[in-house]
């Protein structure tokens, strides 16, 4: 990874580390994020997966529109490191441990990829 590269991955994680931490808290039954990209389509091809402890949790928080304001939470703090995100609706993704356990044995590499 080139240096430049390198450094911008760490400030999306920085930013992301925030955003996963005030969930915890303020989503209930979010469990973590994570994020993949391919650096030379960056901002565009940036996505972001939002993973809840079940399906009914992640059903729960789409019914309380909690997709929203983690969309939110995501721009503001990716914008807060200089990364400008257009329409964050088709960056975030929602997913849960249930469905990878039963879909993909736990395999969280391969459902991401």
């Amino acid at each position: 990874m080139k240096k430049t590269v390198k450094k911008l991955d760490n400030n999306v994680i920085r930013a992301l580390t925030i955003v996963c931490e005030n969930a915890k808290e303020s989503v209930p039954g979010f469990e973590w994020l994570t994020h993949r990209a391919r650096y030379d389509q960056f901002p565009g091809s940036l996505v972001v997966t939002c993973v809840f402890a079940d399906y009914d949790s992640q059903i729960k928080a789409l019914e309380e529109k909690k997709d929203l304001y983690l969309c939110k939470r995501i721009q503001i703090q990716l914008l807060k490191v200089g990364i400008v995100l257009k329409n964050t609706r088709n960056l975030v993704r929602l997913d849960n441990e249930q469905d990878c356990l039963r879909d993909n044995q736990g395999d969280w590499a391969r459902r991401l990829s």
